[in-house]
């Protein structure tokens, strides 16, 4: 099986999404192949310019679908006219929009969250990534709820001490935040404020953003609490990573967090106000000098997360798309993730 990924390539951290890479990775250990078409420029201007270079790319090559991350993406996809099956992932911005320092949508993304809406018709195939997700999709057949898989080998706990490797001192509490400081949706504030009421000298924030997958591992491993303090998510990535490396947390109720988390000890739904917030943040920082590590990694394992498992169900899927003979029992006998 032949696949094109169609995606953003104008990161200036990573080309790639992360995400992204890491699901084709999982793909191709399972024998798909896995091509990838870089959408250049932003704007709806600038993807539209993408449109005759992808269905170049299209007729010289043999894909058997075509798989596009993003709404816009999917447009670029759909504006081919190809008589490709199209499968759209959406990642929670293009269904929610862009979201402002005080929860709420901007006004100018509202364009893109309609351009989301009416890509869905064109597309044989919506995924999201979580069930609050699926609620607001207006195509109502072949609609599945994934969210993205965890690279168990790379997030996982480590066998070294990670905090002597980073210079923290083992004689403090470290909270850790792991999201841009300056995009309003990920309101760090929220946490900032939490550890100030703690007023505790023994207590240190950490904020990281755009460092590497192995950077972050070791602060995963070497901090007593990471922090999910975001308005609105998919299925924020990040929590699943930090369920993987057995840290204990606090996330607010955005996206699929609270579905992931469970009832996991040592990690807790906290509210949008600091003191809240602040309540469940000292009891996960009692949990790990107490109790130490949670049970976080078999929780993952437990929902399916795991990127191998969640390559068998997108392949359960492309089999069904492309199936023209009793292929689709077999999709049928790997059904995706569902979520209540």
């Amino acid at each position: 099986m032949k696949v094109l990924f169609i995606c953003s390539g104008n990161a200036t951290f990573n080309t790639l999404s992360p995400f992204i890479k890491a699901q084709a990775e999982s793909l191709e250990s399972d024998g798909v192949v896995v091509d990838f078409f870089y959408i250049r420029g932003k704007g709806i201007r600038n993807y539209l310019k993408n449109v005759p270079i992808l269905r170049k790319e299209i007729k010289s090559n043999n894909y058997d679908l075509l798989h596009a991350h993003y709404a816009l993406c999917g447009w670029v996809a759909v504006l081919t006219l190809t008589r490709l099956p199209i499968i759209l992932s959406l990642m929670g911005s293009d269904v929610f929009g862009d979201i402002n320092e005080k929860g709420k949508r901007k006004f100018k993304s509202n364009l893109f969250v309609l351009l989301t809406r009416f890509v869905q018709p064109f597309v044989d195939v919506v995924i999201v990534k979580s069930a609050g997700m699926r609620a607001k999709v207006v195509k109502r057949k072949e609609v599945y709820a994934i969210p993205n898989g965890i690279r168990m080998d790379k997030f996982r706990p480590l066998n070294y001490d990670a905090r002597t490797k980073l210079g923290l001192d083992p004689n403090k509490q470290y909270v850790l935040f792991l999201a841009n400081p300056e995009d309003p949706n990920k309101n760090i504030q929220l946490v900032q404020n939490a550890v100030q009421l703690l007023d505790r000298p023994d207590l240190e924030f950490i904020n990281i953003y755009k460092v590497s997958h192995e950077t972050i591992v070791d602060y995963l491993n070497a901090v007593d609490v990471f922090t999910l303090c975001s308005y609105s998510e998919g299925s924020p990535n990040v929590v699943k990573e930090a369920m993987s490396c057995n840290c204990p947390m606090v996330v607010t109720p955005a996206g699929d967090a609270p579905w992931v988390i469970g009832d996991t000890p040592g990690c807790y739904v906290g509210p949008y106000d600091a003191e809240g917030y602040s309540e469940k943040l000292a009891e996960a920082l009692k949990y790990a000098e107490t109790q130490g590590r949670t049970k976080g990694r078999a929780r993952i394992y437990d929902l399916g997360l795991d990127g191998k498992h969640v390559a068998q169900q997108l392949e359960s899927i492309y089999v069904h798309v492309i199936s023209e003979d009793g292929s689709e029992e077999m999709a049928q006998q790997r059904e995706p993730i569902s979520m209540s």
